[in-house]
């Protein structure tokens, strides 16, 4: 699955670049709606991330691509590898950032299948 988002000014740092709490929502978000997708009906609920490592930053007025594959099925835990770019529009000579798109971010995200009790619960692959 693919998705999109464009940084905006209330989504910035004190740095005026994107703020990293605020790519987690996203990515938590993202990766969420790709596993309600893949398992309707299912109730599921954060489980994990693996390593929080931000290797580039972006800034405002960024469009962010998020591509969000299915790496793993357990009985009741599915994990999806999330990566994200970043594209900056506009004149590139007159940016002092990277030409084109590039990897801003990467990782793997786990979702749990849970009852109304929150009580782990089979994904019925």
């Amino acid at each position: 699955m693919e998705t999109y988002t464009t940084v905006m000014t209330e989504h910035l740092n004190s740095h005026g670049t994107l703020f990293g709490g605020q790519l987690l929502m996203w990515v938590d978000k993202n990766a969420w709606m790709a596993a309600s997708l893949d398992f309707p009906g299912k109730r599921l609920v954060t489980r994990a991330m693996d390593c929080i490592d931000f290797t580039a930053t972006a800034p405002n007025g960024s469009i962010l691509r998020f591509v969000i594959e299915k790496e793993h099925l357990g009985n009741t835990s599915v994990t999806y590898s999330v990566k994200v770019y970043c594209n900056v529009p506009g004149d590139p000579s007159s940016l002092p950032r990277q030409k084109g798109e590039y990897k801003i971010f990467e990782n793997r995200i786990t979702f749990v299948a849970v009852d109304d009790n929150g009580k782990k619960v089979p994904l019925g692959n």
